[in-house]
């Protein structure tokens, strides 16, 4: 069953938010984060986790008007997984461009955004296509929803 968009909206701002979090605990004392201090660290990685889920809604809306297009009304598993060169891209650009996200002095190294973001994408990926139908097996038959 394709997931509903209020389905993936929920699946995403869930997971991420479990599973980016818990990445988020184990990655944060390994990145290069420079003269940061470990309490800064965890700011800019859960600011950007943050960040990843509250822009990826409106990735959300945007991918849902695309899929309108596609017989199937749904992504290759592949494309879910592609997705995160733009929406790093974006996140980046956010982080460099801005302060809506982090105060200049404590915007990430390319190297610890790069490592943060892809182990969370890629674990992200990995959980919403495998173990989420084992926790939640009735979750594909709600279109996607949790409740």
């Amino acid at each position: 069953m394709t997931p509903t968009l209020n389905g993936r909206v929920q699946t995403r701002v869930f997971v991420l938010g479990a599973i980016g979090l818990l990445v988020a605990l184990f990655v944060t004392p390994l990145l290069p984060t420079g003269s940061l201090s470990l309490g800064q660290s965890y700011r800019v990685t859960l600011s950007v986790l943050l960040a990843v889920i509250l822009v990826g809604v409106l990735w959300e809306l945007l991918y849902h008007f695309l899929q309108q297009f596609r017989w199937e009304k749904d992504w290759p598993t592949l494309f879910g997984l592609l997705t995160i060169v733009n929406e790093g891209l974006l996140i980046w650009l956010l982080l460099r461009t801005t302060t809506i996200v982090l105060p200049e002095h404590l915007r990430p190294s390319a190297a610890a955004f790069l490592i943060h973001f892809v182990v969370t994408w890629i674990v992200f990926w990995l959980f919403v296509n495998g173990p989420i139908r084992l926790f939640f097996h009735r979750w594909r038959y709600n279109g996607g929803r949790f409740l």
